[in-house]
């Protein structure tokens, strides 16, 4: 593969996973949410949630930064689909949709990708495990601003995130999320 092949390759990657920004993350439909966040702006909190646990949780914050950044790529072409759906529906495996997704990125490139998305969906290293619980935190945090804002029906996304928590640090992230509130940071300091 010559150079210039290589570097479109990478670019149809890097051009698919535009399409994040603007894709919603359709659950949030069901509770009356009518314009979700989209699966980018909930990818880039989920990395940034990532970092922090891993840091609380003695993993890679780099690593769980990129599982967590790679977590959904997969959606540009299988959507996200919502939990009723997959009732209904089978999806390709995220790791066969990543295949596809970098087969003409060069091959470091490829290499990288699909050994983070692997790791991820096998849930066996400690970052894998930081990364999955930053997912389902991230989707706490959003259930919580959403209640905030007026949205009623939040309490089925905040009761299955809370469950699928595994980290000591990601269920105290989880308290703090469900007792405190999303614009208290607006507040002036107290004096000291």
């Amino acid at each position: 593969m010559s150079e210039d092949q290589d570097a479109a390759g990478a670019m149809s990657f890097i051009f698919e996973a535009g399409v994040l920004k603007r894709a919603a993350r359709t659950g949030w439909w069901f509770a009356g949410v009518k314009q979700p966040e989209s699966i980018a702006e909930h990818s880039f909190r989920t990395a940034l949630i990532g970092m922090m646990l891993a840091a609380m949780e003695g993993a890679d914050p780099a690593r769980v930064s990129m599982l967590c950044v790679l977590h959904d790529t997969q959606e540009t072409r299988i959507t996200d689909i919502p939990h009723i759906a997959k009732r209904y529906l089978t999806a390709a495996p995220n790791a066969a949709v990543t295949a596809d997704q970098v087969a003409d990125c060069p091959p470091a490139v490829a290499d990288v990708i699909t050994a983070a998305v692997a790791e991820y969906e096998a849930r066996e290293t400690l970052e894998a495990v930081v990364a999955r619980d930053a997912d389902k935190l991230e989707c706490l945090v959003q259930a919580v601003e959403y209640r905030h804002q007026g949205i009623a029906d939040v309490q089925r996304w905040i009761d299955s995130s809370r469950a699928a928590l595994k980290t000591a640090s990601a269920h105290r992230l989880a308290d703090a999320a469900l007792t405190g509130a999303p614009m208290a940071w607006l507040n002036p300091p107290a004096p000291a």
